[in-house]
């Protein structure tokens, strides 16, 4: 067995709770253009000359990608604080470079088939095992790791945010485009990642560690993964670091959306923790019920209807915010978190210029003047 589930369970041991990790991808753009270009290795050279940042760049599939993650947070305030720096130098060595970075769950209408795969065993091993499924995720997303001790009680937050997960993509839904046309969805990145991957999207109930590892355990022995980050589920527990790490949501256009963001799934997770430690029972919404909400997330964003399966009533997604700062008020206030959101998210606003008959470049256009302004400026 390559994958140490003892040394996992032993790093959720020694864990402290609500330590707060981001991590954010951009695409690496063409200044005026916008054409993807493979710069990811030219960029991260540069940087491994900061010490403030080259450490906190790293590579995700394709090399006209790049991520910027905050490193390990003792608390929220803290991992907020040290991303911001670090985006404000990673988009200086952009500018120096002559490159722009955008902030879209999709770049409108960039060909997958002229990505280039970065050079590194974990990727060379995706795309080959994948094949056309991993050269069509071009993708950008926004990940939250919040620590979490003991391991058990990490999977059975995850099973508590199982039901969540569709209010949080609609909320950061910000991916209207892909392949150069409108797709009619929010959220674009959605389908081509979690509705193609295996081992993706909403995960099941576990009920606790001995049933994940003892399904960890199954995928490695008959030859599925040879590492844990082949499980790909939109929330899971990582065995590197101690945390439960959410990863359904777009990458944001700017960065008080982000930043409002990894605050609310912070509190989510605390929140999730708590009911937990409380042992408040829960009703585990069936796989089929939590993917009819995660399409209406997909295809409506905020603009739609979601359900509330307890209800058994539809809800207007704009809702999803107040729903969630209202199940989590306990916690934020405990904790001091505060959830600053837009009116409108990316996709919305997107909408509305496509609506005014705006074409792809110049949506797109305005959604890196965006970017560029508010990360830039190391907000």
């Amino acid at each position: 067995m390559t994958i140490d589930l003892d040394q996992a369970q032993a790093t959720f041991d020694e864990a402290e709770d609500l330590t707060v990790g981001v991590e954010e991808e951009f695409a690496i753009l063409a200044p005026g253009s916008l054409e993807m270009l493979p710069l990811f290795e030219r960029l991260r050279d540069a940087a491994d000359a900061d010490e403030e940042l080259g450490p906190y760049v790293t590579g995700e599939l394709i090399s006209s990608e790049i991520e910027i993650i905050s490193g390990r947070g003792e608390h929220l305030a803290g991992a907020l604080e040290s991303q911001r720096e670090r985006r404000r130098r990673l988009f200086a060595l952009a500018a120096e470079h002559e490159v722009l970075l955008g902030a879209t769950g999709t770049h409108p209408w960039a060909d997958y088939r002229e990505q280039q795969v970065i050079d590194t065993e974990h990727y060379r091993r995706v795309a080959a095992d994948l094949c056309y499924v991993a050269r069509r995720n071009n993708t950008f997303s926004l990940h939250v790791h919040v620590g979490v001790r003991g391991i058990d009680r990490a999977v059975r937050v995850c099973d508590r945010l199982r039901g969540v997960l569709p209010q949080l993509l609609a909320i950061s839904a910000n991916s209207p485009y892909v392949d150069g046309c409108d797709s009619g969805l929010h959220s674009a990145r959605t389908q081509i990642f979690t509705k193609s991957f295996p081992r993706c999207g909403i995960p099941d109930d576990f009920g606790g560690w001995p049933q994940y590892r003892s399904y960890i355990e199954t995928l490695e022995r008959v030859g599925s993964i040879i590492e844990f980050t082949q499980v790909w589920w939109s929330v899971r527990p990582h065995f590197r670091f101690g945390t439960v790490e959410v990863r359904i949501c777009d990458v944001q256009m700017t960065a008080a959306e982000s930043d409002g963001l990894a605050s609310l799934i912070v509190a989510c997770v605390a929140q999730a923790a708590r009911e937990v430690d409380e042992g408040r029972p829960y009703t585990a919404l069936a796989p089929r019920l939590v993917e009819e909400n995660m399409w209406r997330a997909i295809r409506y964003g905020m603009d739609g209807q979601l359900i509330d399966f307890a209800a058994g009533a539809q809800y207007p997604a704009r809702e999803a915010v107040d729903r969630l700062l209202e199940w989590t008020a306990p916690l934020r206030e405990e904790l001091a978190i505060a959830v600053t959101l837009p009116p409108r998210n990316g996709a919305q606003r997107q909408r509305q210029l496509i609506e005014q008959g705006q074409e792809p470049p110049d949506v797109y256009a305005d959604a890196v003047r965006q970017t560029t302004e508010s990360y830039g400026r190391g907000q």
